[in-house]
C-alpha cells in the first residue's frame, strides 16, 4: 500500500514538475512613446556560451522560416524578420457556424547574447486585417491604442483579441526558442 501511495506521488511530482517545464512564458507588452514591444531577459544554464547560443538560435529560427537579416556571432546579436498568417479565433473547426477571423503580422525578432543569457525584442510589429477593399494596415501601438482610448466596446474588444491572439502566438515562440537553446527536450537527451 505504501509503495503504490509513494509511486502514485512521484509520479505526480514529476508530471507536475513537467507541465511547469512546459508552461507558456507570459508577455508583456512594453510601451514607449509610440513604440510598442516586448522584450525579456532569459537565463540559460551556465554552461552555454554566446557561441553556443547563436548557433541554436540560429538553427530554430531557421526552421521557423524566419528571415535571417543580421548576425554578427563576436557582436552577440541576431536579427530575423516573418511574416505570418494567424487567427484571431482560438480554434477553428470545420463548423460553417464558425467564422475564421484570419490576419496578417509582420515583425522583426532581435536577439542579443552574453554568456549564461539572452534578451529578446519582438519590435515593428505591423497587423494586416482583410477589408472589402484589400488590407488594413495597423501598428501594434495603434492597436494598443485603441484598447486604451474612449472607443466603442466592439472596438475595444476586437482590438484586445488581436493582442492577446499574437501574444499567444510568440508565447509559444519565445518558449520553444529557450527550449532549443537548453536543448532540454527528450530528442536531446544523451543518457539513453
Amino acid at each position: 500500500m505504501k509503495i503504490g501511495f509513494i509511486s502514485a506521488l512521484l509520479v505526480f511530482i514529476s508530471i507536475v514538475g513537467h507541465a511547469k517545464s512546459m508552461q507558456v512564458d507570459s508577455i508583456k507588452l512594453q510601451v514607449e512613446g509610440s513604440n510598442a514591444y516586448y522584450q525579456k531577459t532569459v537565463k540559460v544554464d551556465s554552461n552555454i556560451t554566446v557561441s553556443t547560443i547563436y548557433i541554436r538560435a540560429l538553427q530554430f529560427m531557421a526552421s521557423k522560416n524566419f528571415t535571417q537579416n543580421y548576425g554578427y556571432e563576436q557582436e552577440g546579436k541576431l536579427i530575423f524578420t516573418t511574416t505570418q498568417d494567424l487567427n484571431i479565433n482560438d480554434t477553428y473547426s470545420s463548423d460553417d457556424l464558425e467564422t475564421v477571423n484570419p490576419y496578417t503580422v509582420q515583425f522583426a525578432i532581435s536577439i542579443d547574447m552574453k554568456n549564461k543569457r539572452y534578451r529578446y525584442t519582438i519590435h515593428n510589429i505591423v497587423f494586416y486585417l482583410p477589408t472589402e477593399t484589400g488590407n488594413r494596415r495597423l501598428t501594434l501601438y495603434d492597436v494598443y491604442t485603441k484598447t486604451n482610448n474612449r472607443q466603442p466596446k466592439r472596438i475595444i474588444r476586437d482590438a484586445t483579441k488581436l493582442i492577446t491572439s499574437f501574444e499567444k502566438y510568440i508565447a509559444i515562440l519565445t518558449n520553444e526558442l529557450y527550449e532549443d537553446i537548453q536543448h532540454k527536450l527528450l530528442i536531446h537527451n544523451s543518457n539513453f
